[in-house]
């Protein structure tokens, strides 16, 4: 299992664009093939990062992943919202395997 982080940065104030770009995402995604974990916007601090990540089995259900997405209505239309709006400054992927499980908390007397 893999597990895909992108991390964008955006332009600042355009966190409601970045907002609509990821309903669109949660909606073309999963049809897709890849486990969407979820998309994470500003809330405190930074105004120009946030996250995408989801997991697939492989860097090969990946590509296949990626050919679907293509292909779908759903995704060119949000790749072509993300064109047109230009709220996108820089997008980079990496994929991490994880390594290991939660941890429990300590229960307090």
């Amino acid at each position: 299992m893999i597990t895909c982080f992108i991390r964008y940065e955006l332009e600042p104030f355009r966190q409601a664009e970045f907002a609509t770009y990821a309903q669109m995402w949660g909606q073309a995604i999963p049809p897709c093939g890849a486990d969407l974990i979820g998309y994470f916007g500003p809330h405190e601090g930074s105004l120009t990062t946030a996250y995408g990540v989801y997991t697939l089995e492989s860097l090969a259900a990946y590509e296949a992943y990626r050919a679907r997405l293509k292909a779908s209505k759903a995704g060119r239309e949000a790749f072509e919202f993300a064109r047109r709006e230009g709220f996108i400054r820089r997008e980079d992927r990496i994929f991490l395997t994880k390594l290991s499980e939660p941890h429990a908390r300590l229960a307090r007397p």
